[in-house]
């Protein structure tokens, strides 16, 4: 018998029906107490793999628009529902502006603009950045402090990898001595400036591999093809430590909002860093912008009389299963033409794991990591329509929204607001191996060879040690 994390009468509409939708479903029904007949979703495709034939939810087949969406949600939901946003090209804002109005819960896993936004020619990289989508939301929140809970950027990453950034700030503790007992954003603040942290990269290694191998003309990747190639065609974002020293000659500051993070003139597509998972050992990741580069650095920022005397440097370090890196390659040397065949390997794959989990450095043990070590065999034995990659977000989207159902008047809430405990607690089970591991590991090991690098080596965690150029 699964545990129920939450008993919920209301109504719950999902906006997406793709690789993540699909592997949420079969979760919301086990643990959230709803029936099949209270749950309605909205997908533009059909149902292509007869699941939501299968459990006997409704499937509405309609792309969500500015000019519809309003009146479509209209007739689907009433205060006290929950709207789950796990699509693509809909916007977040104006879904959130909908559940305010109308005391409706939210989640989504991603701040979204409509159509376009992530690759809009007219719009700068700063005005098409994850940072000014966050900025906006936060504006939103101040204008509206109170209302149904809105929990944003809450999949596995943005969204869980908060959770594990704090459980790795009190290991770290434990491990050099500190006494830590944290519970406002100060007081974490605090500790990770105690603690010495200067680096945290979201540090994730996909090793999935499918059974038929990637095709010319075919773009295979683990999670949506269209949520992955919208990011990796952002600029690269990255919150910007206070410990750093040179800045990027392709780096930008936005020159409003928090200032706790720049952009580089490039997509993270093409924007390479040296990364660690204690599977994996080093490697080399895209460093594709994600939500939680910006939410963790400016939540870990302590200012003094207004001004910032400590952050950490986040980003992601992202490998993605080799097919995807192969399909990434072909895509940008078509210059960003995405390639007509896509393909999400789910039942056909023979094997590998999503090894997920943060890299804080800088500490008086080096480095650790703290993360999930999920296997496609462990997916397998215990979520249905899932690969590792889906369901450790799916999860992570089902605790939040039990996390809003017992807490449904906190209006908007990032991820670094929520008890990181109670979240870990509801997903653990679906983590595979949930491992902490200390590391000697430095991106200064084995440089300067074969050729003469430029590096600070003054200061192991410089932003321009870790980057591949």
């Amino acid at each position: 018998m699964h545990e129920a994390y939450a008993a919920f009468a209301g109504r719950i509409v999902m906006v997406g029906f793709g690789s993540i939708g699909q592997g949420v479903l079969p979760l919301l029904l086990r643990h959230l107490g709803v029936t099949p007949e209270r749950i309605t979703l909205i997908e533009p495709r059909n149902d292509p793999t007869g699941e939501a034939r299968a459990f006997g939810v409704k499937l509405q087949q309609l792309a969500l628009s500015r000019d519809n969406y309003a009146a479509t949600l209209d007739g689907l939901l009433r205060p006290g529902d929950f709207l789950l946003n796990v699509s693509f090209d809909v916007s977040s804002l104006a879904l959130i502006e909908y559940c305010q109005s109308r005391n409706v819960l939210y989640l989504d896993t991603c701040i979204e603009p409509w159509a376009g936004g992530h690759t809009d020619p007219g719009a700068s990289p700063s005005q098409r950045s994850n940072y000014a989508f966050r900025e906006a939301a936060l504006a939103l929140k101040r204008t509206q402090p109170n209302g149904p809970t809105a929990i944003v950027n809450h999949g596995a990453n943005p969204g869980l990898v908060s959770h594990f950034t704090k459980q790795a700030l009190l290991d770290i503790a434990v491990a050099t001595g500190v006494s830590a007992n944290p519970s406002t954003r100060e007081d974490w603040a605090r500790l990770a400036m105690q603690l010495g942290v200067k680096a945290i990269h979201i540090a994730e290694r996909d090793s999935q591999m499918p059974a038929t191998a990637k095709q010319p003309g075919e773009f295979v990747n683990t999670w949506s093809v269209e949520a992955f190639v919208g990011e990796a065609c952002q600029p690269a974002e990255i919150g910007w430590g206070s410990h750093e020293r040179h800045f990027p000659p392709d780096g930008h500051r936005h020159g409003f909002g928090s200032d706790a993070a720049i952009y580089l003139n490039r997509p993270g597509a093409v924007t390479r860093v040296r990364s660690w998972t204690p599977l994996a050992g080093a490697y080399h990741g895209f460093l594709i912008t994600h939500g939680e580069s910006i939410s963790i650095a400016d939540n870990l920022t302590l200012r003094e009389a207004g001004k910032v005397v400590y952050r950490p440097t986040v980003h992601y370090a992202y490998h993605p299963c080799d097919a995807a890196v192969l399909s990434l390659h072909e895509f940008a040397g078509k210059n960003w033409q995405l390639q007509p065949r896509w393909r999400i390997p789910r039942e056909d794959l023979i094997g590998g794991r999503d090894e997920l989990g943060v890299l804080l450095m800088g500490h008086g043990r080096g480095a650790y990591w703290y993360g999930s070590q999920l296997t496609i065999e462990e997916t397998r034995a215990l979520a249905p329509y899932n690969n590792a990659t889906s369901l450790q977000v799916a999860i992570s989207i089902v605790a939040a929204m039990a996390w809003a159902i017992h807490h449904p008047e906190l209006g908007i809430r990032e991820p670094d607001e929520l008890d990181f405990r109670a979240i870990l607690d509801q997903c653990r089970p679906y983590l595979g191996t949930l491992a902490g591991a200390f590391t000697d590991w430095t991106p200064l090991l084995g440089r300067n060879r074969p050729f003469p690098e430029d590096l600070d080596l003054d200061d192991t965690w410089q932003f321009k040690n870790f980057r591949v150029t």
